[in-house]
């Protein structure tokens, strides 16, 4: 009988323990008729999809001052759910005016007529096709959201989404759009030199190579959905109604005072930003003082 060396056997005990560490972790298929959303995970070489429990519980109702940029991103959402032609869609603009927030609304609004969000990180965009072949034969819409996204010149995730957005070998099956929220219009830095090598043909400008190459991969969405600051009037009111959803959600009624619409301007100059994250931020700030101190009487 054959019997093996004991450090011949402790070393391929060490080999089989380091290949172990490549492999993706085994998980089970996702159960998307009962989960909603899910992240993408790299590990090592490839990566899995990992299940979301708990989502964000914001509704189209509750996205204050982008009404236009909502009544866009729904119709082109319910397009795509009753299967017909919809656009892969570049939400861009100032950072906290709900970009994030509305692609989580629409889920949360949608979910119950099959649609589902399974989000990924920039660095991870060369799974894209394994993401693809992973759904394309599941019966619900897919959302792929790419949050946040902003890239340097020459990184491999650009050209990854560049040949998906371009309906190439890495293009989507017909249940996936591709949803990117960014703060950059063309996702890409621009400098004031872009602009030189700019010519003239035939009486109009021709825009130089450095700009065509930074706006051919936004050029490839369908839609551009823009969002900016808030007026002040805006701001106001998106905070009166965030300090009303959270005394709502305690059974409160917190009185709209003089006192608190300036202490929530003063905090939007202290942000140096108005916009709906900075209201949020401000009522759930407001509304904790006025429990504690509502307590402590």
């Amino acid at each position: 009988m054959f019997t093996l060396k004991p450090e011949v056997v402790a070393q391929l005990e060490r080999v089989l323990s380091s290949v172990e560490m490549l492999l993706p972790r085994a998980v089970a298929p996702i159960d998307w008729s009962a989960c909603h959303a899910a992240n993408w995970r790299r590990h090592s070489f490839s990566g899995y999809m990992e299940a979301v429990k708990v989502t964000d519980s914001t509704t189209l109702v509750e996205l204050l001052g982008v009404e236009e940029q909502k009544e866009i991103m729904v119709s082109n959402t319910r397009q795509f759910l009753a299967g017909l032609p919809a656009n892969n869609a570049l939400l861009w603009g100032s950072r906290g005016s709900g970009k994030s927030s509305l692609v989580k609304a629409l889920l949360n609004e949608f979910a119950p007529q099959g649609l589902r969000v399974i989000q990924i990180e920039k660095e991870d965009l060369v799974y894209l096709s394994d993401i693809f072949n992973a759904v394309e034969n599941e019966p619900y819409r897919f959302i792929l959201l790419c949050d946040d996204l902003a890239f340097e010149v020459g990184e491999l995730g650009y050209k990854m989404l560049k040949s998906a957005l371009d309906g190439s070998v890495y293009s989507p099956p017909e249940n996936v759009l591709i949803y990117v929220t960014s703060n950059r219009r063309h996702l890409l830095p621009e400098y004031d030199s872009d602009n030189i090598g700019g010519k003239f043909v035939r009486g109009e400008l021709q825009q130089s190579e450095a700009t065509e190459e930074k706006v051919s991969l936004s050029d490839r969405f369908g839609i551009w959905v823009a969002f900016y600051a808030f007026s002040q009037d805006r701001y106001v009111e998106a905070v009166r109604l965030s300090v009303d959803r959270e005394a709502r959600q305690r059974n409160l009624t917190i009185p709209w005072t003089k006192e608190l619409e300036r202490d929530a301007i003063q905090w939007s100059h202290d942000k140096s930003k108005r916009c709906g994250r900075t209201a949020y931020q401000f009522a759930k700030n407001w509304v904790g003082r006025y429990l504690l101190t509502k307590a402590g009487a």
